[in-house]
């Protein structure tokens, strides 16, 4: 039997999305509930799959099987595909699994030629309609089947428009369109060398080819790696009947959401234009009218949209997103998607709708994306600077935050100025999805053009970027690189501020104010405490971070870097006497000025801490890292150790290494100068001793973990040195205290051998980023030189050192646990790379079986929510 590689709406319903992608599984749900939907049918994601496979063809089966569904399209419409008298025309969108707003391609109005269009223009008797559906569909399919570049046909619609004397394109009539028709069919032919296609089924196949490439273009591909969405999953396209809505005044088109996106308020939220096509409300090309004004215009229309927008919400259970298109006063639903919101729309939807009795908690734990977090847990303006600031303009609030930045007004140049260490926030006409980079790369988008539905704020929403859109009263000078507005000129590099909450935009530099986290976000993290099983961590080495991280809701440290403390003033300096001595007996003089400040560092950590474990890593970075580079500091040190300026310059020449990641560092340097593990491990206990003392109550017990161990013998030969250490000191205060001494896995050999290491180790802690170092033979620090490479050669889709790579390093850590826990069965593991805050690793580390993950303070609460997902996710499954 042939694979089936195309569905008719009616064949399909919301739980095909693998095969059908969302919006074809949306469309088919939305048809078997009975909704007005333009019938069409779906071409699935396994066809776009065999097109790569095909080497980028469609093949003959997938090809006749999509002519076979035009035919039955045709028997459902009464409407004949290329037929002059009756025409069936059609639209050609993507629709990938996962909702990628903006990513991929589409096409309006395809089966057009020139003589269909007279026929229509004269039968309809609405010429004006005719000749801009031709005129758009030209300018689409050059644009996105054939790449011919969009802005050639824009500056021919701007010339036409300052000829006649208009501002909109609606002021255009139907000879103005015509004679753009036939300069856009010129244009084509002058970039492509061949004459517009006139065969509906040559331009159907062009579009069908142009929605799988989109597949894998520049801003898709940035789209999934930014969003965990695997290459192989491909798109489907979606053919569908087209409805009008530039038919004249009793036609429309919009998008709408049953919820503010924004803010989680419960009311219909949308916008639409009269006389448009979908693509001019997202486009931000005119501004839209509120959804509510629908309803003086058409009221039968709105109450009718009202009743859909409830049932699509009760149905799907969340916040719906809607296209819809109204021909000549008949509603037709082009698509429902669970919306895109803002992370504190998302917590106060997920809340709205567990109190509504329209889902449970876990469902409302597992509805946020847990890094959209991290939107709220940034700073905002500060109020008491704000009071005495006006705003020299005002816009649309289209996504919450503050934003401050030196302004730049392209996407490269957004992205070039960030790399170059500046903060820059974006401002455009409109933006357009070839700009994620840039926006992505920026603290905020501000636009001239658009609505809270244009590409801008739906992307900036996604990304929990601050975003002010529509601010009309800017006079844009892209070209020249300045805007006027309030009667000031601001030129790139000039330096404003807008707040994404309030819609206020402001000239000059605003300072911030960490954010307050209440309401919604506690009751959200509450549930996934509840239910997740993974305990969280935070990598902290000060007492500020500790706090915070405990704040956020950190169950302990899993990563404190005592080499962070060496690093202030007044401790460096001994430091570096420390590493300039000859003998052991001048080394623990210079350690001897350390040890104080150290202990006392720990004991501020334990009391931030308040009893929850801490995990105190030993030095690890090599030597050469704390020598001074400054001629003064230079010969400073060489006063304090009685040596001359050259001597030292030698020692610090000789502490140089090739490979510094695979050099004299970490559990290597306690081997060569034990008295360092011992000046650490009398600190940490002295400290413990201390708090403990203050704090009776508290289950102290610190662990020591030695970095870089890749032998049984050389943890115990340093674990011998602690304990001796540990036990002279604790008998010398005739007291207790428990500690555990442990390692950090970061080694291949390490994971392989976990089973020996155990013997001695009394816990594991993986160091996820050197691990991948090792593993993959490159440096996180030099990887940026080449991963573009291998994003774009698809040998890579992510960055190893932001996700975990299962496949290899992950692979070593499950030997790792399997192994260690074996030899010693209660042995507890962790992770405290980076990718302790990142999600998808976070479900990997649930998925293996560890007992905690550590990451930044800010992170904390997205590793939180991500360990509950992981947990409700394996028990739903």
């Amino acid at each position: 039997m042939a694979n089936k590689w195309v569905y008719l709406f009616e064949e399909g319903d919301a739980g095909m999305r693998n095969t059908l992608g969302g919006k074809g599984a949306n469309l088919a749900e939305m048809t078997r509930l009975g909704l007005p939907v333009p019938q069409g049918f779906t071409i699935t994601t396994q066809a776009c799959t065999q097109y790569y496979e095909d080497g980028q063809n469609i093949n003959d089966e997938i090809m006749e099987q999509i002519l076979d569904h035009i035919t039955k399209l045709e028997k459902i419409t009464g409407k004949k595909f290329g037929d002059k008298e009756n025409p069936l025309l059609v639209s050609v969108r993507s629709g990938a699994r996962a909702s990628m707003p903006g990513m991929m391609d589409t096409i309006l109005n395809l089966g057009l030629n020139e003589e269909v269009v007279g026929t229509i223009a004269k039968k309809s008797g609405n010429p004006r309609w005719a000749w801009d559906c031709y005129r758009r569909f030209i300018q689409m399919y050059s644009d996105v089947v054939m790449e011919v570049g969009k802005k050639y046909f824009e500056e021919l619609i701007d010339k036409m428009k300052a000829q006649k004397g208009v501002t909109e394109d609606v002021e255009l009539t139907a000879e103005d369109l015509k004679e753009l028709s036939d300069q856009f069919k010129a244009e084509y032919k002058n970039k492509i060398g061949s004459d517009f296609p006139t065969d509906p089924k040559e331009q159907l196949m062009g579009a069908v080819k142009a929605v799988f490439r989109s597949w894998d273009n520049p801003r898709a591909n940035v789209y999934r790696r930014d969003n965990d969405i695997p290459y192989s999953w491909g798109t489907a396209v979606n053919v569908q009947m087209m409805a009008f809505g530039n038919m004249g005044d009793t036609s429309g088109t919009g998008v709408a959401f049953t919820r503010d996106p924004a803010t989680g308020e419960k009311h219909i939220m949308g916008e639409f234009l009269l006389n448009a096509q979908g693509e001019d409300v997202v486009a931000g090309v005119r501004t839209p009218q509120h959804i509510d004004q629908l309803k003086s215009m058409m009221p039968e229309v709105y109450e009718q949209f009202l009743s859909i927008c409830k049932k699509l919400e009760n149905h799907y259970k969340d916040m719906q997103d809607m296209e819809f298109t109204i021909e000549d006063r008949k509603l037709y639903m082009l698509q429902t998607r669970n919306g895109k919101r803002t992370a504190f729309a998302a917590l106060k939807i997920a809340c709205d709708l567990v109190d509504e009795g329209m889902i449970t908690e876990e469902r409302a734990v597992s509805m946020i994306d847990p890094r959209n977090l991290d939107s709220l847990l940034h700073p905002t303006f500060d109020t008491n600077v704000l009071k005495d600031i006006k705003p020299i303009a005002k816009a649309l609030a289209a996504s919450p935050g503050a934003a401050s930045g030196q302004v730049v007004f392209t996407a490269e140049d957004a992205k070039k100025w960030t790399l170059e260490g500046k903060t820059v926030v974006l401002v455009r006409l409109e933006t357009s999805p070839e700009d994620i980079e840039g926006m992505k790369a920026a603290k905020g988008i501000l636009t001239v053009r658009g609505g809270m539905t244009s590409h801008a704020a739906v992307v900036a929403r996604g990304m929990g970027k601050c975003c002010v859109a529509g601010c009309s009263d800017i006079a844009m000078d892209e070209a020249n690189k300045v805007f006027r507005l309030a009667g000031k000129e601001f030129r790139e590099g000039d330096i404003i501020s807008f707040d994404g909450t309030t819609g206020n935009i402001y000239e000059g530099e605003i300072p911030t104010v960490e954010a307050n986290i209440v309401g919604e976000f506690g009751r959200i993290m509450g549930w996934a405490d509840k239910y997740r099983t993974l305990k969280v961590r935070t990598n902290a080495d000060t007492p500020y971070d500790a706090a915070k991280a405990r704040e956020l809701g950190a169950e302990g440290i899993g990563l404190c870097r005592t080499e962070h403390m060496f690093f202030e003033s007044g401790r460096i300096d001994a430091f570096r006497e420390m590493i300039c001595s000859d003998t052991v007996e001048e080394r623990e003089t210079a350690l001897a000025k350390i040890l104080p400040v150290q202990q006392k560092d720990f004991e501020e950590i334990y009391e931030a801490l308040e009893g929850n474990p801490v995990t105190i890593r030993f030095l690890d970075p090599p030597l050469h890292e704390f020598v001074p580079s400054d001629e003064a500091d230079i010969e400073k040190l060489a006063k304090a150790k009685n040596k001359t300026v050259s001597q030292i310059k030698d020692i610090i020449q000789g502490l140089h290494e090739f490979n510094p990641m695979m050099g004299h560092r970490g559990c290597r340097l306690t081997v060569t100068y034990p008295e360092i593990a011992k000046m650490q491990t009398a600190a940490v206990i002295r400290a413990a001793i201390n708090v403990k003392k203050a704090h009776p109550e508290w289950n102290l017990k610190p662990e020591i973990m030695i970095p870089l161990i890749s032998e049984l013998k050389e943890l115990k030969f340093i674990k011998n040195i602690v304990v001796e250490t540990a036990e002279a000191e604790i008998k010398a205060a005739g007291t207790s205290v428990e500690y555990e001494v442990g390692t950090m896995i970061e080694i291949p050999r390490a994971c392989l051998l976990a089973d020996e290491i155990a013997k001695e180790a009394e816990f594991f802690c993986f160091g996820t980023n050197d691990l991948t170092q090792m593993t993959f033979g490159f440096s996180r620090d030099d990887a940026g030189k080449f991963l573009d490479a291998y994003y774009d050669t698809k040998i890579f889709e992510n960055d190893p050192f932001v996700k975990i790579d299962r496949e290899g390093v992950g692979k070593l850590m499950e030997m790792a646990c399997e192994l260690g826990k074996k030899e010693r069965p209660n042995l507890h593991i962790g992770i405290c790379g980076e990718h302790g805050g990142d999600p998808s690793s976070v479900e990997f580390c649930h998925k293996i079986g560890l007992d905690y993950v550590s990451c930044s303070p800010f992170r904390v609460p997205i590793a939180r929510l991500a360990a509950a997902q992981a947990a409700i996710a394996e028990k739903r499954n």
